[in-house]
């Protein structure tokens, strides 16, 4: 019996069906983030407002309270000048009589003063009239002089008085003295309402220069922002990005500029790698279904046709195969991962030239002299080395002088602590040379000069070294070698890889 792949479904236990089905709750809609304009006007109007109210606050009280002050101080000093004069002197009252002669002497000046007789009735009444009390009444029969009785926030008509009544002595009456303290109060009330008015004024307009002053501050960031978006709406690198200034916004905007223009040169790079590599691909692809289409009639080939169509065949799964692994190798050196370390180039040469020894039976010799340590990645120097090598012994075939591996470095000791220049590796050999006009152009991506294009290989091999050289703050160079042959190599930087100046 055939078994599904569908596991068994398990019966539902009665009291689990028999739950309620309970009804979905409503998405929580998150927040509307406010704008960064916004945030920064907001926040500017805030400390302005609470600046400018502590600011009035404080400055209204300290101004109340020394105005109060002010008036209290007189007021005292009023009274106290009245007991010690009617101390001094003997005095009735009639010498405060608003009709006496000089009573504008013994009246201070805005002050309110009414006279009271012995039993403490009104013998002169002031402006306006003041209350009279039971202890007023005490005082003005009292016979020591400058005996006080003091009445505070005493409402006569609409205003607000502080009254004081100094006795006479020997029961002769009383003088009261009296000032008004609501007029310092509608004073008071009246300053207070225009320092509201002003905060108000000022907090309104710190709102508005914050609104201006954010939204200059924010317009780089809200083109900048655009132009983000944009790339990211249309997938299009070529976007104009606006650079100015020289603060943080500008910066910024330059890196997001240059970031851009790589991610441009590597979405290029990506699809020409794409279109060569599909295109080399066709040929060797076309020849295996050439020839395994020729397969289904193998038993009509004479026995020579079959053999050469096997070596075909292994011949072909052999470029294919390589030419693969070159366009890995090729994408993993654009991306390495493998940290840099102090390495020796030399002691990397010797362990290629063992290699290719017995890969290929050729003579390898190394020749090296200065310093040759330097910071890199050693498998990816140690594959620039190899295929520069393999491309040496490809080309010179059937030579027989020895390939040679130069590795040439700064005399020690000449730098100060100062790294004294890059370390170079030159690969020679005697081969047939490269033509002038493809100089330029052997590290090309499958770039193939005409007269090596009958040999194995997809062209790959030295755009490898170069990304190599280049991903280590050095170069490729390839020259004519006097004599016949060519030299080719690359130089490595002497400080940290170009991965990490870039990184």
């Amino acid at each position: 019996m055939r078994r599904s792949g569908r596991p068994p479904t398990l019966p539902t236990p009665p009291e689990v069906s028999a739950l309620p089905t309970l009804p979905a709750l409503p998405a929580r809609r998150r927040p509307r983030l406010l704008s960064l304009r916004t945030t920064f006007a907001v926040s500017f109007a805030t400390v302005a407002a609470v600046v400018t109210v502590l600011v009035g606050v404080l400055s209204y009280g300290a101004a109340a309270r020394l105005v109060r002050v002010d008036q209290e101080s007189v007021f005292d000093q009023v009274v106290q000048d009245l007991r010690d004069e009617v101390r001094d002197n003997r005095m009735t009252p009639g010498d405060f009589s608003s009709v006496a002669p000089g009573h504008d002497v013994v009246r201070p000046a805005r002050t309110v003063v009414q006279v009271l007789g012995p039993d403490g009735e009104i013998s002169d009444r002031g402006r306006p009239g003041l209350p009279v009390t039971a202890a007023d009444r005490r005082v003005a029969a009292a016979d020591p002089a400058g005996r006080m009785s003091e009445h505070e926030d005493v409402d006569v008509g609409d205003d607000v008085y502080r009254i004081a009544t100094v006795s006479l002595g020997g029961g002769r009456g009383a003088v009261q003295v009296a000032q008004e303290f609501s007029d310092t109060e509608d004073l008071l009330r009246a300053l207070q309402r225009r320092t509201l008015l002003l905060m108000v004024a000022v907090v309104t307009a710190a709102g508005l220069f914050g609104w201006w002053l954010a939204r200059r501050i924010t317009r780089r960031l809200v083109m900048l922002t655009a132009a983000a978006e944009d790339v990211a709406r249309t997938r299009q690198l070529g976007v104009q990005v606006p650079v100015t200034g020289y603060d943080e916004v500008g910066r910024l905007g330059r890196a997001f500029d240059r970031m851009l223009g790589r991610l441009a040169q590597s979405e290029e790079d990506q699809r020409r790698l794409v279109q060569d590599a599909g295109h080399e691909l066709r040929t060797p692809l076309t020849s295996l279904r050439t020839n395994i289409s020729l397969l289904r009639r193998i038993d009509e080939l004479p026995p020579a046709a079959r053999e050469e169509l096997v070596a075909d065949l292994g011949q072909e799964a052999r470029e294919l195969t390589d030419l693969v692994n070159e366009l890995v190798d090729l994408a993993a050196g654009q991306s390495d991962t493998e940290p840099p370390q102090r390495i020796d180039l030399a002691e990397i040469a010797e362990d290629v030239a063992g290699l290719a020894r017995r890969r290929t039976g050729r003579e390898i010799v190394v020749r090296a002299g200065g310093d040759t340590a330097t910071d890199g990645r050693p498998g990816m120097l140690q594959r620039a080395m190899s295929n520069l090598v393999e491309n040496a012994a490809k080309f010179d075939r059937d030579g027989t002088a020895p390939i040679e591996i130069a590795v040439t470095g700064p005399v020690p000791g000449t730098g100060h602590g100062v790294p004294a220049g890059p370390v170079r590796v030159e690969v020679l050999d005697r081969g047939p040379g490269i033509a002038d006009c493809d100089l330029v152009r052997v590290f090309d991506r499958f770039y193939r000069a005409a007269d090596a294009r009958s040999q194995p290989g997809s062209g790959l091999g030295l755009s490898i070294v170069r990304e190599v050289a280049t991903a280590h703050g050095g170069a490729p160079f390839a020259v004519r070698r006097e004599g016949g042959g060519s030299v080719i190599g690359f130089t490595v930087g002497p400080g940290p890889t170009g991965q990490e100046q870039n990184g």
